[in-house]
């Protein structure tokens, strides 16, 4: 029975991920709010006994832990320096803004529940300066409650849509009116066109027999980080008489990510990414289904006005820093963009604004704020929890 239910968890993601590609509502709709959707339909229908919850914990833990290095795999750190000045200056002020809005949000509710608090601004630094598997990693890293969670994403998502909205619609001359004009960046379009196919939604690849042996590389390369990571993490709670190592082994399969995708033949593993976020998917799954949708219906509203306050005060203050130090429309309006709605949202974003050279700068500053968020997400918290 086990392994069945083990089985449904691993492959629901794929077929929806074919509704995706076949039904027009299902892709408005995006493979993650599915997964969410189905895995709260499957755990409040009393379709799951008890029996399985060990499944969905050693589930959510394994794929969330060998997706995170997959993602930085094809990180190129080279990159970073060969950008436009400009779109790392922009990088540096979003994530600034979510940091620093996040921290007074915490300040104005902490009165209430101030570990709660200190959650919230933990889980909007991760989401908000990378996406879905930052917010998944801190929940994993600061070991918070699934309710919590599944009702701080729920709110993400709305809140990202209407964001998302926004962005391709009126914000576009709304920015170029108050910001500088779009410049030409230095990136090649045929490289920005290879950031495209790395990190757009088509799965596929990951079923032809061609590419199987790279398949069971960039998973070999993700069992030896979790390993090392493992390994580092209990030395560190030996070392110095730590009660948990969750938050330590977040960390260290970030780091390992990165380490790792120095190496050229590491970055030329193209599936890396896709692969990662399909973990992602099974974790989205997987968690939803533990959710109990009548402890859901009861949220504190102040999560939502946190969320509100997160999302709008960061872009503000992100638009004003650009503002100050001249960063042209374009480039504040695609890192901003990657940050709040992650990389997978550029290209739309790009498109909108009818310039393909900013699509490598949103995909890398991205790319880089994946690489950023467990770090700040987790040591945000673990420093406004220190303040009690």
């Amino acid at each position: 029975m086990l392994i069945v239910y083990t089985i449904l968890f691993l492959l629901l993601p794929a077929a929806l991920l074919w509704l995706v590609e076949k039904q027009r509502w299902a892709k408005r709709i995006g493979a993650i709010v599915l997964c969410y959707a189905v895995g709260l339909a499957l755990g409040n229908a009393g379709l799951i006994p008890g029996s399985v919850e060990q499944v969905q914990t050693s589930l959510s833990e394994a794929t969330i832990a060998l997706a995170l290095p997959m993602l930085l795999f094809t990180l190129n750190i080279k990159e970073w320096s060969a950008m436009a000045a400009k779109a790392l200056l922009s990088l540096v002020f979003a994530t600034t803004s979510v940091v620093a809005i996040a921290s007074t949000l915490y300040f104005l509710t902490a009165d209430d529940n101030a570990v709660q608090s200190s959650h919230l601004a933990a889980m909007s630094v991760g989401v908000y300066t990378g996406g879905t598997p930052n917010l998944a990693a801190i929940k994993s890293g600061l070991d918070i409650p699934n309710d919590l969670y599944l009702v701080f994403h729920s709110v993400d998502t709305l809140l990202g849509s209407i964001y998302l909205l926004f962005m391709l619609t009126l914000a576009i001359p709304l920015f170029r009116w108050l910001l500088p004009a779009p410049i030409e960046f230095d990136s090649q379009t045929n490289a920005a066109a290879d950031k495209l196919g790395t990190y757009n939604e088509d799965y596929s690849p990951l079923l032809k027999s061609s590419n199987l042996s790279q398949v069971g590389k960039v998973l070999a390369l993700s069992v030896l980080a979790l390993g090392l990571s493992i390994a580092g993490a209990e030395t560190s709670k030996a070392l110095f008489n730590l009660e948990s190592t969750a938050a330590i082994t977040i960390m260290l399969l970030t780091s390992f990510g990165i380490l790792f995708s120095l190496h050229a033949r590491v970055r030329s593993l193209k599936l890396a990414y896709k692969m990662g976020m399909y973990l992602i998917l099974v974790f989205c799954l997987v968690i939803a289904s533990t959710a109990d949708l009548t402890t859901l219906a009861d949220f504190n509203i102040i999560i939502a006005v946190f969320l509100f306050g997160a999302v709008t005060g960061s872009v503000i203050l992100h638009a004003l820093l650009c503002k100050l130090t001249k960063v042209d429309s374009d480039t504040f309006m695609v890192t901003s963009v990657s940050a709040i709605c992650s990389p997978p949202f550029v290209p739309m974003m790009v498109k909108a604004l009818n310039n393909p050279n900013a699509l490598l700068s949103g995909m890398t500053t991205g790319i880089i704020g994946f690489a950023l968020g467990n770090y700040l997400g987790i040591s945000l918290a673990l420093f406004l929890q220190s303040l009690n």
